[in-house]
């Protein structure tokens, strides 16, 4: 009994194939156009059916006074209410960590205080809507005693003195170890603003010294903090304007000066009052205006056609005689009207002798 011939299976390509093809167009075709085909297609279908929401734009970190605040611009999309989460490293430290801003709905979020003022920080920010999230957008390296800005100082109280003013200062933040903080400060006089001076003073509390008493000065304080890569400078704070005080011997002299014009004005009005006294004769007649008779009486008085003109003694009797007359008139006058009155008037009246 003969053994049987063990089962072979079908070879996948025919013996003959490497005959006729050339071996790289063989590798080609393995290696390079079978495996793109189908991930080409793949990516195309992918990109036409997945939704896309954009990434934050804008993103930088803003410090002021070491407080610092990353931020960004909001992205728009016509349905829904995208929300954003922030995340930061430094530059020992790979690890990406969280802010306290995982899906929020604002546009900043704060880095965290203990973060070393000398430490490299960067920080990133995405876009969330539902399922989707948009592609991370990292912001620049920021250093922040490099890269933040230091505010004004704080002036807490001025005393002024007849040749000085005596200050008092605060920073906008407290100096680290190794740190060295001084304040820049340009004092000018109010009238001549153009004449400036400069003071450096590394202490809260400083005076501006020789200075003209009674003087309005004004002063101006900015912020210098020395650190290990540099100097930072800070923003210069508004101009205050104080006014000097004067001294006991000005004073002294002052009050003496009013004293003497007070004695002086006394004097010089009661010798006006024992002049008027004295004189009041001779000051009512340089006091009465001239006598100035009218116009039209000068000319009847020059004209010596007239007759003289009667004195008011005169004028007295002929009133009498004229009001006696009318009381005649009026008498005769109803004696015509009723002559019986009259006549019994007549009868009446006692007759004298004859004559």
């Amino acid at each position: 009994m003969r053994g049987r011939a063990p089962l072979r299976s079908p070879p996948l390509l025919p013996r003959s194939l490497p005959r006729f093809l050339p071996r790289f167009l063989l590798r080609f075709l393995l290696r390079f156009l079978l495996p793109l085909l189908p991930l080409g297609s793949a990516r195309a279908a992918a990109t036409e059916t997945a939704p896309y929401l954009p990434a934050p734009q804008n993103v930088e970190i803003y410090s002021y006074n070491f407080q610092s605040l990353l931020r960004w611009s909001p992205v728009t999309v016509e349905n829904g209410s995208v929300l954003y989460t922030a995340q930061y490293r430094t530059g020992s430290y790979q690890h990406w960590s969280g802010m306290g801003c995982a899906q929020t709905p604002l546009t900043h979020c704060g880095l965290p205080p203990e973060l070393g003022r000398r430490w490299t920080v960067q920080s990133r920010v995405r876009a969330e809507l539902g399922r989707l999230s948009s592609a991370w957008v990292q912001s620049p390296a920021f250093v922040p005693e490099r890269d933040t800005t230091l505010g004004p100082p704080r002036v807490n109280s001025v005393s002024a003195s007849p040749d000085s003013l005596l200050i008092s200062a605060s920073p906008p933040v407290p100096p680290e170890h190794g740190d060295s903080l001084q304040f820049l400060v340009s004092y000018w006089e109010n009238s001549t603003p153009a004449a400036k001076h400069e003071l450096r003073v590394p202490h809260t509390l400083f005076q501006i010294g020789n200075l003209k008493e009674s003087t309005v000065y004004c002063f101006s304080i900015q912020v210098e903090l020395k650190i290990f890569s540099g100097h930072l400078l800070g923003e210069h704070r508004a101009p205050e304007c104080h006014t000097t005080a004067l001294s006991e011997a000005t004073r002294a002299g002052y009050i003496i000066a009013l004293f003497l014009g007070a004695f002086l004005a006394l004097n010089l009005v009661v010798a006006a009052l024992l002049f008027v006294w004295k004189h009041h004769q001779k000051i009512k007649y340089w006091a009465q205006p001239p006598l100035h008779i009218p116009s039209h009486f000068e000319e009847f008085l020059r004209d010596p056609g007239l007759e003289e003109l009667p004195s008011p003694a005169e004028e007295e009797p002929l009133a009498l005689v004229l009001g006696e007359g009318n009381v005649q008139e009026e008498e005769e006058e109803e004696e015509e009207q009723d002559p019986a009155p009259s006549a019994s008037r007549d009868r009446g009246a006692p007759q004298g002798p004859p004559q």
